[in-house]
């Protein structure tokens, strides 16, 4: 997949599971593309396609090695402020979640958090539950 598509990456509750930040297991991969990019058709494994442009596309990206293949994939911070953008497709529950676990495992800083909060334009929906984190 990540040969045959390389702009795709890998996003939400697939990245949740690269990060090992959830307990879910995604019966599909998790892809974001550009706006106006063609969507990836393959039979296996199932997709869901979200679109992202500019900074939002750029932003938060690392390069993991998995199964002998670089693959993008959204960064801790930027994975959880995703989830809460996505909120409505993948539930309030898995974002809260991935913000807790996150914060609990210190893999992602206050700041971090924000910036990528910010940058999803989702500062004011994460604000409650960064400040209920101990």
């Amino acid at each position: 997949m990540a040969r045959k598509h390389p702009q795709a990456i890998v996003c939400l509750l697939s990245a949740l599971r690269v990060h090992d930040l959830t307990t879910q297991s995604p019966f599909e991969v998790w892809l974001a593309i550009p706006n106006k990019a063609r969507a990836p058709k393959i039979d296996y494994p199932p997709l869901r396609i979200v679109r992202f442009s500019g900074a939002a596309l750029t932003d938060g990206i690392e390069e993991h090695q998995i199964d002998g293949v670089n693959v993008r994939v959204t960064n801790v911070a930027r994975t959880v402020a995703d989830c809460f953008k996505f909120r409505n497709k993948i539930g309030l529950d898995v974002a809260m979640e991935a913000l807790k676990e996150a914060w609990r495992a210190k893999r992602a800083s206050m700041d971090e958090l924000w910036r990528y909060a910010t940058l999803c334009r989702v500062a004011n929906v994460m604000r409650p539950y960064m400040e209920s984190l101990p």
